[in-house]
């Protein structure tokens, strides 16, 4: 068995003494006395741990989302940039591309979205859902396709918008299956 030079329980005499415990030993006393106590602790341990999942989710889908933007960016470059290009030519075809892809899942552009939420940091895709994450990476991977294709910018707008509306409706029906039926196991 492993020794410990670690104090859990320590007393202090005088002026500013008192019984001090190690946290978890605190915590483990004040649930062993109050049943609410450790109640409380434990409903909100979950809720902590329901909220995490939830930030690694919607971090996990944005990662992904840079990844396919790296495929849609080589896209890019790879057809629809001449060499001849001065580096802030290049750079206004990938934000033409990436507002394209903005007005497709969001219905405005990144300038748009900024006028309209001057209070807000970041971009528009850090406010994004997670069902709209996935469908945004998946538009960028379409899209690519799409540049590979040739298809003109206006007919790759016009389907992308009508590939996020119907996958938007299909995530968002699935959720709401799957908070129904999340609802009806915890209602037993």
């Amino acid at each position: 068995m492993a020794r410990t030079n670690a104090i859990c329980i320590q007393a202090k005499a005088g002026r500013y003494g008192g019984t001090y415990a190690h946290k978890d030993i605190a915590f483990e006393f004040a649930m062993w006395i109050s049943p609410e106590f450790k109640i409380y602790i434990v409903k909100e341990f979950q809720r902590l741990k329901e909220e995490e999942q939830k930030k690694l989710g919607w971090s996990a889908k944005r990662e992904l989302t840079k990844i396919n933007y790296r495929i849609h960016t080589d896209a890019i470059k790879n057809n629809l940039i001449p060499k001849e290009l001065s580096p802030e030519q290049k750079n206004f075809i990938y934000a033409d591309e990436a507002d394209m892809l903005n007005v497709a899942m969001f219905g405005m552009t990144a300038r748009e979205w900024r006028n309209a939420n001057k209070d807000k940091k970041g971009n528009i895709r850090d406010y994004a859902t997670i069902n709209q994450m996935i469908c945004l990476s998946n538009m960028e991977n379409l899209n690519a396709v799409f540049i590979n294709d040739g298809m003109p910018q206006r007919e790759r707008l016009e389907k992308l918008n009508k590939i996020a509306i119907q996958q938007m409706s299909v995530l968002e029906d699935l959720e709401t299956k799957e908070i129904l039926i999340d609802n009806t196991e915890t209602d037993s």
